[in-house]
């Protein structure tokens, strides 16, 4: 093949690709944003979640120095209300169908739910396993927020909204 027909080839191949990848981009957004499936859900959910966690992250180190109890304290509430709201409206996508208080009294009660899991597990694991060490309790912190994340997910999908 004659350069000149090549670089015709190249170029016309590559504006093809852009408008697909822009076509499919713009569908896989649209999806996003619309989609009613589980997996749409999911994404969004871990979507808020990243977000309110972040928000959470900025207003612990904003009033740490009133102390670490009152900051988590402020953090977890802040960001667990963000959440709610934020799932009710884009996750789930049923502000018409729950309430505002409804979504915070029941997400709130999960989060809650969340917290003494966690907060069991990990005093399990202090009793259990000694000196696990700050990366191995990292580790297992993590593990368990993503399986009550999980099950949080799974119980707003079928129960809340």
């Amino acid at each position: 093949m004659p350069v000149p027909e090549l670089v015709h080839t190249y170029a016309h191949g590559s504006q093809a690709l852009y408008e697909m990848l822009s076509q499919g981009l713009g569908r896989l957004g649209s999806w996003l944003r619309r989609g009613e499936s589980a997996l749409a859900q999911l994404i969004r959910f871990a979507l808020v979640g990243g977000l309110s966690n972040v928000g959470y992250v900025l207003l612990f180190l904003a009033l740490y120095g009133g102390g670490p109890q009152v900051a988590n304290l402020a953090g977890s509430i802040v960001s667990t209300a963000l959440a709610n709201e934020l799932h009710r409206r884009l996750t789930f996508q049923a502000a018409d169908r729950v309430r505002w208080y409804t979504a915070q009294l029941e997400g709130g009660a999960l989060a809650l739910a969340g917290l003494a899991i966690t907060s069991g597990a990990l005093a399990i694991l202090e009793v259990t396993a000694p000196g696990m060490g700050d990366i191995a309790e990292a580790v297992a912190v993590l593990a368990i927020t993503a399986a009550v994340g999980t099950m949080r997910f799974l119980t707003l999908r079928l129960w809340v909204f």
